[in-house]
C-alpha cells in the first residue's frame, strides 16, 4: 500500500502547470517508466474534461498497461485520477495547482497497490522511484516549454 505525497513550488503559473499535467499524450516524451499513453475517450461537460486513458509502463523485461479515468477540473486547478483496469488492486492519484508568490504550489498524491505480490516485488521499488521523480520531470518539462513567470524570473 505505497503512498506518496509531495508539494513543491515551481516558477510557473497554476494554469501552465495544469495544462502541462493535463497533456497526457506527451507523457512518453519525458515521464519515467511511461512507454506509451493512448487516450481512449474524451468528454467535456460544464468546464470539466473526462479522459479514459491507457498507460503502458515498462522497466527492463516487464511491461504493464493500465486504464485510468482522468478528470480535469481547470476551474478548481485540480486533476483527479481513478484506476479502471490493469495490474493494480487500486490506484488513486490527485494533482493540485495553487497560486504562490513565486508561481505555483504543485501538490502530487498517489496511493496504489499491485494485485500481484510478485509484480509488486518486481515493480514496487521502480514505481516508488518513478513517482518520486514525477514532480521533477514535470517541473523540468515546464522549464523547457514555458518562459519563467515574472514572479519566478
Amino acid at each position: 500500500m505505497p503512498k506518496f505525497n509531495n508539494t513543491r513550488i515551481v516558477h510557473h503559473s497554476p494554469d501552465e502547470m495544469l495544462a502541462l499535467v493535463a497533456d497526457v499524450e506527451s507523457y512518453p516524451e519525458f515521464l519515467p517508466l511511461c512507454q506509451r499513453l493512448v487516450v481512449r475517450s474524451r468528454r467535456e461537460r460544464e468546464g470539466k474534461t473526462l479522459l479514459i486513458a491507457d498507460m503502458t509502463v515498462a522497466y527492463k523485461m516487464i511491461r504493464e498497461t493500465f486504464t485510468s479515468q482522468v478528470l480535469l477540473r481547470p476551474d478548481d486547478h485540480e486533476i483527479d485520477v481513478k484506476y479502471v483496469d490493469g495490474p493494480f488492486r487500486y490506484l488513486e492519484n490527485r494533482w493540485t495547482f495553487r497560486p504562490h508568490p513565486s508561481g505555483c504550489e504543485v501538490g502530487f498524491f498517489i496511493d496504489y497497490e499491485f494485485k500481484s505480490r510478485t509484480l509488486g516485488l518486481l515493480m514496487g521499488s521502480m514505481f516508488d522511484y518513478a513517482f518520486r521523480r514525477f514532480a521533477t520531470a514535470f517541473e523540468e518539462r515546464a522549464d523547457r516549454i514555458y518562459p519563467k513567470t515574472a514572479a519566478g524570473a
